[in-house]
């Protein structure tokens, strides 16, 4: 690959990198605490790019040469490298704050930048065997580098996403005020009489609610058809699972109306949806042997190219080995200060943390190759349970480590992604390594500390997300009712195991994650899961009436501009609120 000679590493392109992915970090940790599920900020990131270094740099400017093709790169792999940490964080941090732990900040953070530097380093030999040599498809850079492609495009994407903002920032006000409601009952339901349900599922008899939320409904204008299934596993808990557990008389002295409701959801589906979400990560799990046996191969692989010969585009296979033994160092830090200085189970949690991180590494490498998809939720459950276990119920060591976990896998997928666009558009992947380096801990800081700020927005300063309220953290949910069940030694097996057999045995579908799906699904609210679903079906009708190339021109931008705006505005209005004491 012969180097570039286009303006790539900018002061331009790093400034608007780092901007753009401290905003998206925190508007996408609003988003995971809403929906469960984080997104990748490449594409926003590549639109704003070439309107900004483009348009503003070279058309407004002067600046010659701003906005080339890999300069834009170089914008968006900081940016999206800097927001793979807020899927890391809100998936599994929260759920100290809502277990009521006691817990350093620091160390959190300390463990999550961790995390995002062994992410970077696990990808770094493998760069080449997986995308120059296998040429695995990593569909999310191929599609980032179509953008990229397009610069021409790029201005009109801008003022989409621009138009999508306004929108969404305007309906957030509205709701925010109580001026229209936040969301809107179709019906009522028909659980508000017990008696009626008796007997049989009631079906015909069930209303529902919708919610306004734009970033709800963006995201599933995003998702499309892969997104279904999300939906349909909020209509299985919610019009099938419920009523049912109802019209059988299961819970014979529940109340009416929703305190019916909330005893259906704490007795019955959060327990089960626990059970689907491990049942569902566990089979991802297991059905990412072949990737990983896959990633070693092309590790060993990779060190046979690296003693063949350097290659001055590349980072040193080195790194690695450093990599590992810096990362263990922190680890081994975090785990002496969270166990209050017990060497043997400090010793134990860095080793095993070290080496389930770098396997859990390999494994997203592999599947996000393959499919964009990598069972992350799974294996930052399975690392705190791990750790669980090794430190006698150390709740906040082991969710700690799940941090530092979580972060990392995500941070390789990324990675990996962002090296194949480069890869695309002719970008020296060294470039993208250092630039990834240089900005790996500013992410983990502005994830962790919007946490606490939405945190601290809830009623009397504390509780500002859970399940009773408009951010339900269901990933941190499942995780708190999973440690709670193993602590207490009181967990409600029967639906655990129930649960988990439905999320197993549905991985024999040729869905991927499908069970994770469906158990988040389940402990969501139905009207967030019903907008979401609305969205998808919108997004599947417009595709197929208009073609694809409307989908990526302007379903795409538009979107982004919902997620964006609700987040953001969202995240204003708690910063004022908590400024001035309302």
């Amino acid at each position: 690959m012969a180097t570039s000679t286009y303006r790539e590493v900018t002061p331009a392109a790093v400034i608007l990198g780092v901007l753009q992915g401290a905003v998206m970090t925190a508007a996408f940790v609003y988003i995971g605490l809403k929906l469960g599920f984080g997104l990748p900020g490449s594409t926003v990131a590549a639109i704003l790019g070439f309107a900004l270094l483009r348009g503003v740099g070279r058309n407004a400017l002067g600046i010659e040469g701003c906005g080339s093709i890999v300069e834009n790169n170089i914008n968006q792999t900081i940016a999206s490298g800097i927001n793979t940490a807020s899927a890391g964080v809100v998936f599994t941090f929260p759920a100290l704050l809502l277990l009521g732990a006691d817990f350093n900040v620091w160390t959190i953070i300390l463990a999550a930048v961790a995390g995002s530097f062994m992410g970077i380093v696990v990808i770094i030999p493998l760069r080449k065997q997986m995308i120059e040599i296998e040429r695995l498809r990593f569909p999310s850079g191929i599609a980032v580098a179509t953008i990229l492609k397009s610069p021409g495009a790029g201005a009109s994407k801008a003022v989409r996403l621009g138009f999508g903002f306004v929108v969404a920032v305007t309906i957030t006000l509205l709701t925010s005020f109580e001026i229209i409601p936040e969301t809107l009952t179709l019906g009522a339901w028909f659980l508000d009489d017990p008696a009626q349900a008796r007997g049989g599922l009631g079906i015909l008899a069930l209303g529902t609610s919708l919610s306004l939320s734009m970033a709800n409904f963006g995201a599933g204008l995003l998702s499309g058809k892969g997104g279904l299934p999300f939906a349909l596993g909020g209509i299985l808990a919610w019009w099938v699972i419920a009523p049912f557990v109802v019209g059988q008389g299961w819970l014979p002295d529940a109340p009416a109306g929703e305190a019916l409701w909330g005893a259906v959801y704490l007795k019955m589906l959060r327990p089960v949806g626990i059970g689907v979400l491990i049942g569902g990560a566990l089979a991802g799990v297991v059905m990412s042997y072949p990737a990983l046996k896959g990633a070693l191969k092309s590790l060993r692989a990779a060190a046979k190219l690296a003693k063949a010969g350097g290659d001055d585009e590349e980072l040193s296979p080195k790194v690695l080995r450093y990599g590992m033994i810096g990362s263990f160092l922190v680890l081994l830090t975090v785990a002496i200060v969270g166990s209050d200085g017990a060497l043997g189970t400090s010793l134990s949690v860095a080793v095993a943390g070290t080496v389930w991180l770098a396997l859990a590494g390999l494994i997203v490498a592999q599947a996000t190759g393959a499919t964009d998809i990598s069972p992350l939720s799974g294996l930052a459950l399975i690392a705190v349970t791990i750790m669980l276990a090794l430190t006698a119920n150390n709740v906040v060591l082991a969710v700690t480590i799940g941090v530092a976990v979580c972060v990392a896998t995500n941070q390789c997928a990324d990675m990996m992604s962002d090296l194949k666009t480069g890869h695309l558009v002719g970008a020296v992947p060294k470039k993208q390594q250092l630039v990834q380096f240089g900005v790996a801990w500013i992410g983990p800081a502005i994830a962790v500390g919007t946490v606490l700020v939405l945190w601290s927005g809830g009623p009397g300063g504390q509780g500002g997300f859970g399940p009773d309220s408009p951010l339900p953290a269901p990933q941190a949910g499942a995780l708190q009712g999973m440690i709670e069940g193993v602590v207490s030694g009181n967990a409600p097996l029967d639906k655990y195991l129930a649960g988990a057999a439905i999320g197993g045995s549905l991985a024999v579908f040729p869905i991927s994650g499908l069970g994770v799906l469906v158990g988040l699904a389940m402990y969501l609210p139905f009207e967030i899961t019903l907008g979401y679903g609305v969205g998808c079906v919108a997004s599947m009708l417009l595709e197929k009436k208009k073609g694809h190339r409307f989908y990526a021109d302007y379903l795409v931008p538009i979107a982004a501009g919902f997620i964006v705006g609700e987040a953001l505005t969202s995240l204003t209005l708690t910063l004022i609120k908590l400024g001035t004491g309302g």
